[in-house]
């Protein structure tokens, strides 16, 4: 089943904490059939966050990619990093729920994935439930044309 039935171009990476989860969800995404960038790292040494978050968030935020996963340890210095650029909404979720009120209330355009206080099921289901949800519209766009500076 693909997700959402649609084929989307996803954009993910994060840090030397996402090298367990992201190529087992790159290979899940690629099965479903979207086309999948990594934007890394590849090894497991110590990086810098923000030196693979802006360039995923720059890629979403220019539709290159229609949404975006980051995973770091505990998902706030992918989100903090990838939230700096105009136009990127990048949502920390550690449930289900959260995945899906991110895109319905808040049209996040990138996931980010606590990797060390998740399972991996679980960062496989918040990403399956955040490409497939939608954003409401409604109030909450009028909430969220005033996010930006």
């Amino acid at each position: 089943m693909k997700l959402n039935n649609t084929i989307m171009k996803i954009a993910i990476g994060g840090d030397h904490a996402s090298i367990e989860y992201k190529p087992k969800l790159v290979e899940f995404l690629k099965n479903q059939g979207h086309k999948v960038k990594d934007f890394g790292p590849f090894t497991a040494d110590s990086v810098d966050y923000p030196d693979y978050a802006h360039p995923l968030a720059t890629a979403v935020h220019s539709s290159e990619y229609d949404l975006g996963v980051l995973i770091c340890g505990s998902g706030n210095g992918v989100a903090m990093a990838a939230n700096k650029h105009d136009g990127i909404r990048a949502a920390l979720c550690w449930n289900d729920e959260l995945a899906a009120l991110a895109r319905q209330h808040n049209n996040a355009n990138i996931i980010c994935i606590p990797s060390r206080f998740v399972s991996y099921e679980l960062a496989e289901s918040m990403t399956t439930t955040f490409l497939n949800t939608e954003f409401e519209g409604g109030r909450h766009d009028r909430r969220v044309t005033k996010i930006s500076c």
